[in-house]
């Protein structure tokens, strides 16, 4: 096994190992990806009990990735902080401020919830520059736009992005569709979607199964997937021919829709300059 040399091997590395981890090490691998600048800079005791586990996990964990030790295995977290450091300029002093923000309010009531939101969606966004690579934006726009059908398709907080895009991309005059259980008939209909359409699914933690198994099913069947999650550790990545992860952290026990709002809009414009040209 080839060892990662960068972040992004690494995510890619951990996605197929880990259905063969132990439930301890897949602990750690969700810690990390969840919380990648604490692997970077962190201590192997504090990111232990981070993690919930003992130190000597973590260098188990780093060898399971094939590194001599959890040293050289952090070194390549080090190295992301390094390239995004070059390629965002101030965007880590502005994760300071925000961070100093929720420190130093004390907000209650009507107005504090709102702030904190505010400050929260400010933050995905952010993030959501970073996270999508042009090379995949580029790659989901041209599935799109040789799909002969495009389905949609999104449960429980995530039915909003996908109704969304089956509205907006049905106003490029494409023919696009929104898979929903209306009826019971959420899996007969996408038993309708093949090879030449195209599937834009998502769902986020707690993973929706019939979302995953559908998604499955169509990767299956040579249906292009695009999917819209969390992480790399996410069950929809491996069914995926393009994965964005887009990992809204919010400090409410609510998921925030912020991220994944802005990329769908952001993605309907780019196929619709797309199909124009």
């Amino acid at each position: 096994m080839a060892v990662a040399r960068s972040y992004e091997q690494l995510k890619g590395s951990l996605s197929r190992l880990y259905p063969g981890l132990s439930p301890q090490l897949r602990r750690i691998a969700t810690y990390a990806l969840e919380h990648p600048q604490d692997m970077a800079l962190d201590t192997v005791a504090t990111l232990a009990r981070g993690a919930g586990v003992q130190p000597s996990a973590l260098v188990r964990f780093a060898q399971a990735l094939g590194y001599d030790g959890f040293s050289e295995l952090q070194r390549v977290f080090r190295g992301r902080l390094v390239e995004r450091s070059n390629q965002a300029p101030g965007l880590h002093d502005y994760r300071e401020r925000v961070a100093a923000f929720r420190a130093d309010q004390a907000r209650s009531g009507p107005g504090g919830v709102l702030a904190q939101f505010v400050t929260d969606g400010i933050a995905s966004l952010e993030q959501l520059h970073e996270a999508v690579a042009p090379a995949d934006l580029a790659a989901a726009v041209r599935i799109l736009s040789a799909a002969k059908n495009i389905y949609t398709l999104g449960q429980r907080r995530s039915f909003t992005v996908a109704y969304y895009l089956a509205y907006a991309l049905t106003q490029l005059d494409l023919n696009a569709h929104l898979l929903d259980s209306l009826g019971g008939m959420l899996r007969d209909r996408a038993e309708l979607v093949g090879p030449k359409d195209a599937l834009i699914v998502m769902s986020f933690r707690n993973y929706t199964p019939e979302v995953i198994a559908i998604a499955q099913a169509c990767h299956a069947r040579k249906v292009p997937v695009i999917a819209i999650t969390d992480h790399a550790l996410s069950p929809l990545a491996p069914h995926a021919s393009v994965c964005f992860q887009i990992e809204e952290k919010s400090s409410k026990p609510f998921g925030m829709l912020a991220g994944p709002i802005c990329f769908a809009q952001a993605l309907v414009v780019a196929v619709g300059e797309q199909i124009s040209k």
